[in-house]
């Protein structure tokens, strides 16, 4: 897992003694991105009340990242990636975008890969009519969104195989852009090995172009995209203990919240 710390001054604005939770989403100009994601931290609130969650996009929505850190002055944060694999963004804008606030902040791991993710998918592929004895010619391709990086790939690998282990069938992650093979791609290769009910898992956290796309490629059933599932609060806070338990200074600050 990547975690990499950012260090800054000491605390002068109030943040109810917890260090604030900075949800990072990509952005979309899709507007169901923004209301899903909205949403979700919502969830997050009712799971944690008292926590301070506030929410920034690396390009496309407002608020941006630099803003809601700016917002937060030098006071202690930790930056979970509403992301899905290690990539870029992880690895070199979001750091870059905490090194020049004023904040003391972590940036946590990504949410993927995870096994609470594989109970969203899990559950999103039942809601789309999966059915729960699969026929032996079902398999599933992993709709990505993709990247250059090979960490993501690897990631994105992992939890197809987390997914095939649970549901018992082939799964094949294939990719929206930047890498291959994309989801037609896959599809056919299901297709050529004797598969007939191909179904789409969208592995995304809200509705998008991509996530559009990839399930318009499906030749059997389609899964909605990760979105608000119990699952997904879940493991944002659990990618922010996992961040506050990693920086001494961080948990003392939890400690010390009434």
């Amino acid at each position: 897992m990547t975690v990499m710390t950012v260090t800054g001054s000491t605390s002068t604005r109030a943040t109810g003694g917890a260090p604030a939770l900075v949800a990072v989403a990509h952005g979309s100009r899709d507007p169901r991105a923004l209301s899903t994601v909205s949403a979700l931290l919502d969830r997050v609130r009712a799971l944690r009340p008292g926590l301070p969650v506030h929410l920034g996009h690396i390009e496309l929505n407002e608020p941006l990242l630099p803003d809601t850190l700016a917002a937060l002055g030098d006071g202690p944060a930790v930056l979970v990636p509403l992301l899905l694999s290690r990539g870029h963004h992880v690895k070199r804008d979001i750091p870059a975008m905490a090194a020049a606030s004023p904040a003391r902040t972590r940036v946590a791991a990504p949410l993927g890969p995870h096994p609470l993710l594989v109970d969203a998918l899990h559950a999103r592929l039942l809601e789309a009519g999966w059915p729960t004895r699969p026929p032996r010619d079902a398999a599933v391709v992993l709709a990505a969104a993709g990247s250059r990086d090979p960490d993501s790939r690897t990631d994105t690998t992992r939890t197809a195989s987390l997914l095939a282990a649970r549901l018992g069938v082939p799964v094949l992650p294939a990719y929206a852009s930047a890498s291959s093979p994309t989801v037609p791609d896959a599809v056919r290769t299901l297709t050529s090995r004797g598969h007939r009910r191909v179904a789409v898992a969208s592995y995304f956290t809200a509705p998008g172009r991509f996530a559009t796309e990839s399930t318009a490629a499906a030749p059997w059933i389609a899964s909605s995209p990760l979105g608000t599932h119990p699952a997904m609060a879940h493991l944002l806070l659990h990618r922010y203990d996992e961040a506050v338990k990693a920086d001494g200074d961080l948990k003392s600050r939890l400690l010390a919240t009434p």
